[in-house]
This record gives structure tokens, C-alpha cells and sequence, in this order.
């Protein structure tokens, strides 16, 4: 079995005679970088609109941290989250990142979003962002590049009940938007749509097609961008 290769003195990223040259970790600065593992949760650091007296967001009890929406029982209740502040604005020359670990108690009868939007209250309907979706009445999730309310929708994969799976893309900086399921590359989004002129925040959403409560349970989330 084999033994990790060891630095003692640290590794570097930065040129020597920079401020950082001497700083024994790759310098932190080079991305600005948003990760939330929930192991906790922080009602004010969210604008949550829901529909139905009983849907709500809470942290899980599970290994590793996570948030779960849990909806009400109407056909149509839902919890929709935004992070306050946006801070993500893609930009020509600079790379980005998105990486989720998610799961829907029922894949066929409810509607999921999460990725980068504007903020607002309905994120299922939203103008501007890069985000992964899937509608009512289908396991078919789809990467959505939109700006002021033109999409480029890209096929990704399929969901099961109840079941975790990562999506991720990777934008570089040029002329497209990798995209991936469980950490394989299942295509590349043309940046037609790209929208570079809104500044975006971190977007969760469930909604119910059927009278019955359904649950998405997020593990983590991650947004970086290239300085």
C-alpha cells in the first residue's frame, strides 16, 4: 500500500519574491471561494420563501453535515433559499466552479433547482444563472446557462428516489461550460447565454407536483471563481 508524498517545508503556488512567496500553503487568494458543508445553518444568512405552514429548511442528522427543504403536502407547496449577498459574476478570462451533493425523496414527483441565480424568491422561474434543474413529472435533470430569460438547456443525467448524486460544472473563463454527474464530464454548454452581466448567489429549490410532502436533502455546496 502506498505512503503520501510528504512536504515539510509546505508547497507553494506564488513566485518567491511575492508577499505570499514564503507561505508554506498555496495562497488562499488566488479564488474567492463560497463551501458550506451544513453542519450547521444560519437562518438570517438566507432569504427562504415557502409555500405551505409546514414546508421549512433545517439541518439533518446525518454523517458529513446537510440541509434538507421539506415541503408541505399541497400540490404546489414549496421552500425556495437564496444566499444573502450575491458575489459570483462570470467574466470572460476568469474560471469558475459549481459542485453539489444532493438527493430528492421522490425523483419523478417534484421539481428541483440549485446552482447560481439573481436573487429571487421563485427560483424555479428565474432570468439570469447557471444552474442545474428538473421539472415536475420526469428523473431528467438539466444544466440551464440563462440571461435575462433566454436559456441554453443541456441534458445531464437522471435522478432516482431518494438517492445522493454530485453535479458540478466548470466554466473556463472562454467558451464553455463542462458539466458533470457523479464527477464524470457528460458535455460541454455553449456560453451563448452566459450571464456575465448579473451578479449571482447560491439558489436552492424543491416544489411538490402531487399532493404529498417531498424533501431535498443538499450535503454540500461549493462556488469558486478565478480571481
Amino acid at each position: 500500500m502506498g505512503t503520501p508524498t510528504r512536504f515539510p517545508s509546505g508547497v507553494t503556488n506564488v513566485a518567491k519574491a511575492s508577499d505570499l512567496g514564503m507561505f508554506t500553503a498555496p495562497d488562499p487568494t488566488k479564488n474567492h471561494v463560497y463551501f458550506n458543508d451544513f453542519d450547521t445553518y444560519v437562518a438570517g444568512d438566507w432569504t427562504v420563501t415557502s409555500a405551505g405552514s409546514a414546508s421549512a429548511a433545517a439541518i439533518a442528522d446525518v454523517d458529513g453535515g446537510a440541509i434538507t427543504l421539506t415541503t408541505d403536502a399541497g400540490a404546489t407547496d414549496s421552500v425556495y433559499m437564496n444566499k444573502l449577498g450575491e458575489s459570483f459574476q462570470f467574466a470572460t478570462g476568469k474560471k469558475m466552479w459549481f459542485k453539489t451533493r444532493l438527493k430528492v425523496s421522490n425523483a419523478t414527483s417534484s421539481i428541483f433547482v440549485v446552482g447560481l441565480q439573481i436573487t429571487d424568491t421563485s427560483p424555479l422561474d428565474v432570468t439570469d444563472g447557471v444552474f442545474f434543474s428538473k421539472a415536475g413529472a420526469t428523473t431528467a435533470i438539466t444544466l440551464e446557462v440563462e440571461k435575462n430569460n433566454t436559456a441554453t438547456s443541456s441534458a445531464v443525467g437522471v435522478c432516482a428516489d431518494d438517492t445522493f448524486l454530485t453535479l458540478g460544472f466548470y466554466y473556463d473563463g472562454v467558451s464553455g461550460i463542462s458539466y458533470f454527474l457523479d464527477s464524470v464530464q457528460v458535455g460541454t454548454s455553449a456560453v451563448t447565454n452566459l450571464p456575465d452581466d448579473e451578479l449571482l448567489t447560491i439558489s436552492l429549490a424543491v416544489k411538490n407536483t402531487t399532493t404529498a410532502a417531498r424533501t431535498l436533502t443538499v450535503d454540500y455546496v461549493l462556488a469558486a471563481k478565478q480571481r
